[in-house]
């Protein structure tokens, strides 16, 4: 029997969507072909670069966790903040002080503090194998629900449910500032060897980072708020930069469907800065060469969307 390959399977899947599709497209034109034309057709033309954009990058996505399901290896830069994971666990054992983690101030309908979230079972699992305590304060209710319950899966996994304290991750407050003032306050009292900082962060990301800092904690943080990572990069040991710390899940996992994704993704960003490229270079040219070939440039850059 021949097997199936990835750009095989892609083929088959646009083929079929395009023979349902066409049909049932026809059918809907014919009935309301008035109302079409009154509107201007099914589709804007103007954005058929878009389309494609998106047809190509959804293809390489789906080709990328094809390969990877296939045993193919996916590789992703190394993440010295991550790296460092084992070694700040390590290290509050070793010293017999907590680890702390703090998932951001925003809700769970914030992406970032979903990430952040995920970070958290990693952190939780290697926790419980290196038997180091961790405290989680949130500032969120639901916040707190999600990352009990995200810890006490980590700890099951890790074979040590018995050590599962819910206590350690509490609500303390909405209220920005009074939840850093508990938090940094409890930092200053139990004074962790561990610090890490995973969410979505305004004011506060100094405040923390400092009194972290001046603890003498190995602090790791994560954000994509570019307004708060200075403070982050300045005060803490390691920082993962914006998409860095949506692909730690990904990279800590070593899911292969995430990592697909990922490389998927980055195909795509490729071709999205190929395109800038070209269409800042056709946009000069055409402000430079006037007449018939100005006019060319100038159009084959609003073809590609530029």
């Amino acid at each position: 029997m021949q097997r199936t390959t990835p750009a095989r399977r892609i083929t088959t899947l646009v083929a079929m969507s395009a023979a349902l599709l066409v049909p049932c497209t026809a059918a809907m034109a014919q009935a309301d072909g008035s109302a079409a034309a009154e509107q201007g057709g099914w589709f804007r033309t103007d954005r058929l670069a878009l389309f494609f954009m998106l047809a190509i990058v959804g293809a390489a996505i789906v080709a990328a966790i094809l390969r990877a399901r296939a045993g193919r290896p996916v590789k992703i830069r190394r993440m010295p903040a991550l790296e460092a994971v084992d070694e700040a666990i390590g290290r509050a054992t070793e010293m017999g002080r907590p680890v702390f983690f703090i998932p951001g101030i925003q809700d769970m309908t914030d992406i970032q503090t979903v990430a952040g979230v995920t970070i958290l079972g990693r952190v939780a699992r290697t926790a419980a194998e290196y038997d180091a305590k961790l405290e989680g304060p949130t500032s969120r209710s639901i916040v707190m629900s999600a990352a009990r319950d995200t810890v006490q899966a980590a700890l099951f996994a890790a074979g040590r449910p018995d050590t599962y304290d819910a206590g350690k991750i509490n609500y303390i407050t909405d209220e920005q500032f009074g939840y850093v003032a508990a938090v940094t306050g409890t930092m200053m009292r139990e004074r962790p060897a561990a610090c890490f900082y995973m969410g979505a962060f305004y004011a506060e990301s100094l405040l923390f980072a400092e009194n972290g800092n001046s603890i003498g904690a190995i602090q790791i943080a994560g954000t994509a708020e570019p307004s708060q990572l200075p403070f982050f990069v300045a005060a803490c040991d390691y920082t993962l930069i914006g998409e860095e710390f949506f692909a730690a899940s990904a990279y800590l996992s070593g899911e292969k469907v995430q990592l697909g994704s990922i490389q998927g993704q980055d195909f795509g960003k490729m071709i999205a800065m190929a395109l800038i490229v070209v269409g800042v270079g056709l946009s000069t040219v055409a402000a430079i060469i006037p007449g018939e070939i100005g006019k060319f440039m100038t159009g084959f850059k609003d073809l590609i969307g530029g």
